[in-house]
């Protein structure tokens, strides 16, 4: 009865409200104007990394070419990112005609365990420093992707980035965030140096346009260039000299710098760690919706999500309810709310036991049996993990953990204890079990919390006449950044994205050598086996939110990326929070709080409120999103890049 009375209940929106908002959003004029292009497209989180991309395009290079050198130059330039943090990537082979996914995220170092972090008071991994470090990955992602794909040689494709190195105009958004983090970069000698360059006057980070020098970083990225072109002279062919690179980064004269270094701050990454880490191939997730084919990374990644949560929405009539109508964001955030407790519990490193049962958590069956427990009229403030293995043949083995985190879900009216988890302590015995789902309806949302959900990284899209397409989503190494030693990289901070805990998620908990579930989800769909949609987002836990909403704005609503890169999004934050502060009060779900844009509608704010949402408004309701669009009728390419942020593209 319940999915029945669901579905009656959306059917009955009246048509009219559907045709006045769908042709609202249809004409919407952008800030910012549509890219367009017969040839190629780049497009990324700053204008001069954008134009490193477009360099190479004109020296011939391919879209993976074009990609790589964004890579490199975001990371020289800190656009939320460094090159000692993590890399995922969707590449379309146009000859194989497939989406092949690429998995340069950093593994946890040998010493890293749950026990370690907890005898130090954490819930969490820490956040800032050299603990918060898995093994970086970017370097090894980079030389994967262009040895393996790409056309050019790695001295071709870090040309750009070398020369900003040697010294570039530093933009005002990275300058400011030295200023700000200037206190933690000062309890580390090697980012002091790197960047406090006006240390004891008032402003001790670069001034917007001053040339930034990084002495250190430039001589890193020789010695890569050096060692590739070595072995080309010594009769190697372009993939194994590009590889030799990769080596003497993890395994040589590099590695020894960036372990030393980090070592002598209390970090954690040995030798070993460096040696026996390597990027890795897999193959996508994906479904199809309307008849495109949407594909996502692997469950060490939150991009499933998206994925459920089309599933669920199959079964109900979106472009019937209206735009950003009540009940339209009513049934996103439910929708949302349903995928993201499930990768709270399940998303996990599929390299380790056990296996997230993922075949379960994307059936459609199991979709509807999701969506049959909305309640049309009500949030439901304690959204719980669903249980998929039935819908793959199997008998969940967690029935007790999820019994457990039931009975841990209070009413309004019941006590409040904080919880500290005990789940997994080997030397304690807990006679009775905290509150691990303390109410949170009271908590605000206040700027630390934001900064937390939207936490940055950058993202990266290119696509050649030949059919090549390339989605990134990189990150980690951000400012307030510890640098390894004098190699002037900036180590991760992804092991914060760990649980200590079984209980809060049995398969991302953390052990050696395995890889954090992340927010990082870049995202390629195809229509009629043939490239359709490439896009991706900055922003933490909200990333798989804002694309969604990207990708409904396009195939439900008809906007051309940029228009839906600029369209309103709403923000869900009844979720786990995957990144910053390492107690359980910081992570914790709030209740029914909903970020709005500014200027959504007082009949929708009463509503929502009506059906018991915390609202609050903001400007900047999404990260900035980044696209291309393949226009086959006319063989040309749209792009979209966010009017929010620094980002940029160009075609031609």
């Amino acid at each position: 009865m319940k999915s029945n009375r669901f579905a009656l209940f959306y059917m009955s929106v009246p048509l009219l409200l559907w045709c006045m908002s769908s042709l609202h959003a249809r004409a919407q004029r952008t800030q910012k104007p549509p890219l367009h292009g017969k040839h190629w497209m780049a497009i990324t989180g700053k204008p001069l990394a954008a134009t490193a991309g477009a360099q190479l395009f004109q020296q011939g290079g391919n879209a993976v070419d074009a990609a790589c050198a964004m890579l490199a130059a975001t990371c020289t330039m800190w656009d939320v990112l460094s090159w000692g943090g993590e890399t995922q990537a969707l590449i379309y082979h146009p000859k194989l005609k497939k989406v092949i996914g690429i998995s340069a995220l950093g593994v946890a170092p040998k010493g890293a365990t749950a026990e370690f972090f907890k005898e130090k008071g954490y819930d969490f991994p820490p956040e800032y420093g050299p603990l918060a470090a898995v093994t970086p990955g970017t370097p090894g992602g980079l030389c994967h992707m262009l040895a393996e794909y790409g056309t050019k040689s790695l001295k071709d494709v870090l040309a750009p980035a070398m020369e900003m190195a040697k010294g570039y105009p530093i933009d005002a958004q990275t300058a400011n965030s030295i200023e700000r983090g200037k206190d933690w970069i000062k309890q580390w000698p090697y980012s002091k140096r790197v960047f406090l360059v006006h240390e004891g006057q008032e402003r001790e980070a670069p001034h917007a346009g001053e040339i930034f020098v990084q002495e250190d970083l430039l001589r890193t990225l020789q010695k890569m260039v050096e060692a590739e072109q070595r072995a080309l002279a010594a009769g190697k062919n372009r993939k194994a000299a590009i590889m030799a690179a990769f080596d003497r980064f993890y395994r040589g004269d590099i590695a020894e710098e960036f372990v030393r270094g980090s070592q002598e701050q209390g970090g954690l990454i040995t030798k070993n760690d460096l040696a026996n880490w390597k990027p890795v191939e897999e193959e996508p997730l994906h479904i199809t919706y309307k008849g495109v084919e949407v594909y996502k990374l692997q469950e060490w990644t939150q991009g499933p999500v998206m994925l459920q949560a089309l599933q669920m929405l199959k079964q109900v009539d979106l472009s019937g309810m209206g735009y950003n109508s009540a009940l339209y964001i009513h049934t996103l955030y439910q929708v949302m709310n349903l995928a993201f407790a499930d990768r709270d519990f399940y998303y996990g490193d599929p390299h380790f036991t056990p296996r997230a049962p993922i075949e379960g958590l994307l059936s459609e069956q199991y979709a509807k049996a999701r969506v049959a427990t909305i309640n049309p009229n009500r949030n439901n403030p304690t959204v719980m993990p669903g249980d998929p293995y039935p819908f793959e043949g199997k008998v969940n083995p967690y029935h007790n953990l999820l019994r457990e985190r039931e009975r841990l879900v209070l009413p309004t009216t019941e006590k409040k204890e904080n919880f500290v988890p005990k789940h997994d302590a080997a030397s304690t015995v807990v006679p009775k079990r905290k509150r691990i789902y303390e109410r949170v309806a009271s908590i605000s949302v206040d700027s630390v919390y934001m900064d937390r959900l939207w936490r940055g990284t950058t993202s990266v899209e290119a696509a050649d006449a030949e059919g090549w397409v390339v989605s990134i989503t990189p990150s980690g190494g951000w400012l307030p950044a510890c640098i390894a030693g004098r190699t002037g990289v900036g180590m991760s901070q992804r092991l914060q994205s760990f649980v200590l805990d079984s209980l809060l998620n049995p398969f991302n908990t953390l052990e050696p050598g395995k890889r954090p579930r992340v927010t990082l989800t870049p995202t390629l769909a195809l229509k009629n086996g043939k490239p359709f949609l490439s896009f991706a987002v900055q922003g933490g836990d909200t990333q798989d939110q804002n694309l969604l909403q990207f990708f409904l704005n396009v195939v439900e609503f008809g906007m051309k990326p940029q228009e839906a890169s600029e369209a309103a999004n709403i923000n869900s934050n009844q979720l786990w929070l995957s990144l910053g502060g390492t107690k359980i009060t910081d992570r914790k779900p709030r209740e029914g709080s909903l970020l709005l844009h500014k200027q959504t509608s007082k009949e929708v704010v009463e509503r929502l409120q009506e059906m018991g949402y915390t609202i609050q408004f903001g400007e900047r309701t999404s990260g900035p999103i980044n696209a291309i669009y393949f226009d086959e009728r006319h063989g040309t390419l749209w792009g979209g890049s966010s009017n929010n942020g620094e980002d940029y593209g160009i075609g031609w």
